[in-house]
């Protein structure tokens, strides 16, 4: 059976596609889209992605509109964490310690 293989694109609707694959850049780290074929868009590293779809009426994303989560795997998360509330971000750390790592759960604008 073929697989996939991690994360090969994401794609979503925004206000303002422009702004947010900035803030997306400056604040985490992942390159916006390249205007050529020359240059490499951001590249992950090759681990575990997880793919679940979930009931409509969870409330495990948060509101109820929104429609989508990602998880980003990150070197520090402490450090990634620290970043994001320098620069205004408001972001919710869990305390418990997974199989899988440690997780914290932020919202873009």
């Amino acid at each position: 059976m073929e697989r996939v293989h991690g994360i090969g694109g994401f794609f979503f609707r925004a206000r303002d596609p422009e702004g947010l694959a900035n803030w997306y850049s400056q604040h985490l780290g992942v390159s916006p889209v390249p205007a050529d074929y020359e240059h490499d868009p951001w590249q992950q590293e090759a681990r575990p992605t997880v793919f679940a779809p979930f009931r409509l009426d969870t409330s495990y994303f948060g509101r109820p509109d929104q429609m989508w989560m990602i998880n980003f795997r990150v070197r520090n998360l402490a450090a990634m964490v620290a970043q994001l509330q320098n620069a205004g971000t408001a972001v919710e750390v869990d305390p418990e310690t997974y199989p899988n790592g440690l997780f914290a759960r932020l919202q873009d604008p």
